[in-house]
């Protein structure tokens, strides 16, 4: 049997819309949390760092995420807590897989988001699909010609997250990489 692809996950955009002007976002919850790498850009003692970072998410996107034909892992700053801090909150183990970023926000010579080549690396000529809302055509094309396996790069829009047909393109998406029963290398039931 096939391994399934990877689905490759960022927190803010896809899972947190942090840049929706709406504080009420239809079905997503307000949690106050305390990431590492955003405290460690806050004054301890500041108002923010007290209040802790604002994180929408929605309860049903766990589910939804589990129930696609996906190997689940965080692509992510926020690493191993969105396994504590993000994964409950939203129905997902917390144990997936973590890329460990070499280095955060480091500036590419060919002006790729600073994921795209430490994510395909850790992908290891896997197919993967990845959700983010910074990719950008240049770092879909450079996936393309670096990477042997069929990848997805999917831009999330930051103001609304994932929605239904982002949940659709990744199903069909997934759908597209499995075998044709019909095709050559069909067993066929009858002489």
């Amino acid at each position: 049997m096939m391994d399934r692809p990877l689905l490759l996950l960022d927190v803010d955009g896809p899972l947190n819309p942090f840049r929706s002007p709406l504080a009420g976002l239809r079905g997503y919850t307000t949690h106050r949390m305390r990431p590492a790498l955003w405290m460690g850009r806050r004054a301890p003692d500041s108002r923010s760092a007290q209040r802790g970072l604002r994180v929408r998410l929605h309860p049903t996107h766990g589910p939804r995420l589990l129930a696609l034909p996906f190997e689940l892992a965080w692509a992510t700053t926020w690493m191993h807590q969105a396994n504590t801090m993000i994964a409950p909150h939203i129905g997902l183990p917390g144990d997936l897989p973590v890329i460990e970023w070499p280095e955060l926000f480091t500036r590419d010579p060919d002006g790729l988001y600073w994921k795209t080549r430490p994510l395909l690396d850790w992908a290891a000529g896997r197919p993967f699909a990845w959700v983010d809302d910074m990719i950008t055509a240049r770092d879909r094309d450079w996936a393309r010609a670096h990477h042997c396996a069929p990848s997805l790069l999917l831009r999330i829009s930051p103001r609304h997250g994932l929605r239904a047909r982002d949940f659709t393109a990744l199903a069909d998406w997934a759908a597209s990489l499995a075998p044709d029963p019909g095709g050559p290398d069909a067993v066929s039931g009858g002489r």
